[in-house]
């Protein structure tokens, strides 16, 4: 039978998000920051802080990949330019 995943608090999540960006990416601890507080103040975290179960270390490895596609400087640059259009 397959192990149930534990799940983390909201806090303990958000700080795995942004440990596994700076490892993933290899990019500083603040730009990490950063980026994780760009995503939680457009609420994409909301979900998780509803329902903590789904506050496991392998999603907090899916939401790194898709803050750091979203929210990285470049990913910015591109949004912004598009906007403009």
């Amino acid at each position: 039978m397959a192990k149930k995943p534990t799940h983390m608090s909201y806090e303990e999540h958000l700080d795995e998000v942004t440990t596994q960006i700076t490892e993933i990416y290899t990019v500083e601890d603040e730009e990490a920051i950063r980026m994780v507080m760009a995503a939680q103040e457009d609420e994409y975290f909301s979900g998780h802080d509803d329902d903590p179960t789904i506050c496991t270390l392998e999603r907090a490895g899916i939401d790194a990949r898709w803050v750091f596609k979203n929210y990285n400087r470049k990913a910015q640059r591109r949004a912004k330019g598009s906007e403009n259009a």
